[in-house]
């Protein structure tokens, strides 16, 4: 499974977790890479440019690390495959400095000053952008018992954010942010709304979407071995499938590309994603 995620998300979430357990080791021996790569507030003597960057890769906990590193394999997968690897990788970096920006800000604003570290702002634009691309799409919530659609969801973590970040202060977590690196991606995808570019695949990003939910709504069994006969008829009749199976897909492709993926069937949708699993 590790080897279907895109390039970029599979890269970042291999850094993060690396950064991490470097974290961990190098506190035991009295290092705290946390205070050198983490975000500043900028009128520190410690404050450097590069914390823009660098904190986006620090997590204070196994817990932080996790859901964040959950939400960005959960939605960064679908995001990068309808985008492309170099504008998904541009659309993280923004996000993520967009938000230490916007902390800064608050921090010069309320005269209070702490260390930031964290995905999360970037991960907060990364679900911004899968509402704003799937908007219908319906997803679960814990503890919901029905799916929402994907806008619904982006507006419920907004809303819980801003309530507390307007009353939650003194938590320890960064509130604005989460809401920074929402507000950054929704001005930077407005803006590509407006001029569009050549890498948007929304059809790809589909495509993997369904398989995922499918992954998640169906309980599949075990898959039974494949028995290999001898003999030319057998090698024959293998073909002939392949062949018919490879002309079904390309009928599939075909309608895509003339009528868009909303168009196909349920049935017809299941036999790309049978198709993509068998590659």
């Amino acid at each position: 499974m590790f080897r279907n995620i895109p390039t970029i998300t599979k890269n970042l979430l291999i850094i993060n977790i690396l950064v991490y357990l470097a974290t961990v080791v190098m506190e035991l021996r009295g290092v705290d890479i946390a205070f050198y790569g983490g975000l500043h507030y900028y009128g520190s003597p410690f404050f450097h440019l590069y914390q823009f960057i660098t904190y986006q890769f620090l997590h204070g906990s196994f817990q932080h690390l996790f859901f964040n590193m959950f939400a960005l394999w959960m939605f960064g997968c679908v995001i990068e495959r309808v985008w492309g690897p170099k504008k998904f990788l541009f659309y993280y970096l923004v996000c993520g400095i967009g938000a230490g920006l916007s902390q800064e800000l608050v921090q010069m604003l309320m005269g209070s000053y702490s260390l930031t570290i964290g995905a999360s702002g970037a991960v907060y634009g990364i679900l911004l952008a899968f509402g704003m691309t799937f908007p219908n799409e319906r997803i679960f919530i814990f503890p919901l018992p029905v799916p929402i659609k994907a806008k619904w969801f982006v507006c419920i973590y907004a809303g819980i954010e801003l309530f507390s970040a307007l009353g939650s202060a003194g938590d320890g977590v960064a509130h604005m942010a989460h809401l920074g690196g929402m507000l950054f991606g929704f001005l930077l995808i407005r803006y590509w709304q407006k001029h569009p570019g050549s890498d948007f695949d929304l059809n790809s990003g589909r495509l993997f979407f369904d398989g995922l939910k499918r992954n998640f709504e169906q309980r599949r069994g075990p898959q039974q071995p494949r028995q290999r006969t001898g003999g030319k008829q057998a090698d024959m009749d293998y073909n002939a499938r392949k062949r018919q199976s490879q002309e079904e897909v390309d009928r599939i492709l075909d309608k895509i590309r003339k009528s868009g993926y909303d168009s196909l069937t349920k049935d017809e949708k299941q036999r790309l994603f049978d198709a993509s699993r068998e590659q």
